[in-house]
């Protein structure tokens, strides 16, 4: 594909809103747009069709577009034509989206992929910095996504849907993103509240989420503190797991609770520290992605040059 002075269509799918934005070959996001996804499952002819007519709607808009890069939260069929299990909008599960969506626009080519996976591309490809040609990418958020950037392409395991990190199970048989994902997190912080109530700070008087998590953290709360610590220590215990299995020692964190990350870090690395020999922690780099909230649509773009 000859990509130079082209523009792409990325569309991040996500269970709030769908996002879409025109993109160029270097990443700039030129056009944005967003539609609400409560709207497309209510409408007459249901989410699936109204999705097929919304990406309609942008290409007419935009005629200089013939590659299409799709983000999906959840699994897709090995060649990538299928919506198998997409927990957010069960109305996708399996439905042969990319063989109806060629149906309607000839000559656009379309690429489906995992959200996680397409995030990887997106820091692949558009990253602020450069990228090693091998990598992990774990996003951390409502959920917990996470990917493998093998030679420059996305690994997508035996059947196509390898890297589900989320769905390890980690302490208690209880699955990584019910420990770790924003619920968790909130857990525990629930916890850490109730065993230092001398410490809670700004906690007792403000909602309590992420933002308020950090910047307490930033500040020095003990409570704060203590919840990423055992954060860390969780995500720690995972990715030795991980590493020991795909060898892989850089490892780049985007999502929302990414922010986090300088106080998750000490902790996380500490456990792998212990449990690595020096062979993979000599070559350990862990890093905050670069796109942040860009991610998801700038990562749905970057499938346009995956294959």
């Amino acid at each position: 594909m000859d990509t130079h002075s082209k523009y792409f269509l990325g569309i991040d799918v996500g269970g709030t809103h769908v996002k879409i934005g025109r993109v160029k070959t270097d990443g700039e996001i030129v056009d944005f747009h967003k539609e609400i996804t409560a709207n497309l499952r209510s409408s007459d002819v249901g989410f699936n069709l109204s999705f097929l007519d919304i990406v309609g709607k942008y290409l007419k808009m935009y005629g200089d577009i013939d590659h299409v890069g799709i983000g999906l939260p959840g699994l897709t069929s090995k060649d990538r034509n299928t919506t198998l299990e997409i927990p957010a909008i069960k109305e996708l599960n399996g439905f042969d989206l990319r063989t109806q969506l060629e149906k309607r626009y000839a000559g656009i080519t379309f690429h489906l992929e995992n959200d996680a996976n397409a995030a990887a591309a997106g820091e692949y490809y558009f990253g602020k910095e450069k990228t090693p040609e091998s990598f992990l990418f774990i996003t951390l958020g409502t959920g917990i996504g996470s990917a493998l950037i093998l030679e420059g392409k996305v690994f997508k395991g035996a059947r196509g849907n390898a890297m589900e990190m989320g769905h390890m199970l980690s302490r208690n048989n209880i699955r990584l993103e019910v420990l770790i994902g924003r619920n968790g997190i909130l857990k525990i912080l629930a916890n850490n509240m109730e065993k230092y109530p001398d410490q809670k700070g700004r906690f007792a008087e403000e909602e309590l989420g992420m933002h308020l998590l950090v910047a307490c953290a930033g500040e020095g709360n003990k409570v704060a503190m203590e919840t990423f610590k055992e954060v860390g220590e969780i995500l720690g215990e995972a990715l030795v797991s991980t590493i020991r299995v795909l060898d892989v020692t850089q490892v780049y964190f985007g999502g929302g609770i990414s922010a986090g990350l300088p106080f998750i870090q000490p902790s996380m690395e500490k456990v792998i520290h212990k449990h690595l020999s020096s062979y993979y922690v000599q070559a350990l780099h862990i890093q905050r992605a670069s796109l942040e909230n860009n991610a998801g649509l700038l990562g749905a773009a970057a499938l346009c040059f995956m294959d």
